[in-house]
């Protein structure tokens, strides 16, 4: 079996928990592979983050955000959320428990050769000659800058449906799980994680249209125009310039895979601000 283990940047608490999981598999003879940040930090030799796709399991131990990190090199692989952040919609595994939820995962493992996970929906964006990694929070287009004077002309269209036309500083395309990020502080509105939806939200529109839930199948394309330069971006991490006139597209993704314990969305909500 091997094992990824990703802890987060400069969280000396996450490093240390990262160590002590890393000692009790490697006592169990399981493989383990961590990433650049996460070996340097331990003296280990680092593993590529797209080389986490042929682990067995990966373990996230930090915030939301290293998760996020971890799943675009995990793939289809199952990642176990270990929360020291402050809210963890994501990370469901308490730092005090995060040994055992290991071993109980590794125990699975080796009894039936599955990790038990419920997959959670990825949005992909792409143009003519590019796509970005799939998202599992949101994907964005817009201008250069947030302001009246870098927006863009966008006219979105669902399932080749018109949807609506507007000057505004940009669009994005959530998931359930995204619908808590930055989709709800541009007044989005929050989807149950059960839910086979997108949100198409658009920022600061002159003229927009309420945030719309469309099904998970859908077509979504946004027709960008009005600027020198766009940009787009999946996750808020990985990022691109592209040239209006341009169209872009948005659809489903393979869904990532979670592991351990389910879901606490309602509690998870309590936390946010």
């Amino acid at each position: 079996m091997i094992v990824g283990v990703v802890a987060q940047r400069a969280n000396e608490r996450a490093v240390d928990l990262a160590e002590a999981v890393i000692e009790r598999l490697e006592t169990q003879g399981i493989t383990v592979r961590t990433d650049q940040a996460t070996a340097e930090k331990l003296d280990r030799e680092p593993c590529s983050l797209d080389a986490m796709d042929r682990c067995d399991l990966v373990v996230s131990i930090g915030g939301d955000g290293t998760f996020l990190y971890a799943a675009r090199g995990a793939g289809s692989t199952p990642i176990l959320g270990v929360n020291l952040g402050e809210v963890g919609f994501l990370n469901t595994v308490a730092p005090e428990n995060a040994i055992e939820a290991v071993e109980t995962e590794v125990a699975q493992y080796r009894e039936t050769g599955t990790i038990r996970h419920r997959e959670v929906p990825r949005v992909r964006l792409e143009g003519e000659d590019w796509t970005l990694s799939p998202a599992l929070n949101e994907v964005l287009v817009q201008g250069r800058r947030r302001g009246h004077a870098d927006g863009i002309e966008a006219s979105v269209h669902i399932d080749e449906s018109h949807y609506e036309e507007t000057h505004c500083d940009g669009v994005l395309v959530a998931t359930p799980t995204g619908s808590t990020a930055y989709n709800l502080s541009e007044g989005g509105p929050l989807v149950h994680p059960r839910m086979d939806a997108f949100v198409v939200t658009t920022m600061s529109g002159a003229s927009a249209m309420p945030p719309l839930v469309v099904p998970e199948g859908a077509d979504i394309e946004i027709e960008i125009t009005g600027a020198e330069e766009s940009v787009v971006s999946s996750d808020g991490s990985e990022h691109r310039t592209i040239r209006p006139p341009t169209t872009v597209a948005i659809s489903a993704a393979a869904p990532a895979k979670v592991a351990g314990p389910g879901s606490a969305f309602f509690e998870a909500l309590g936390k946010l601000e």
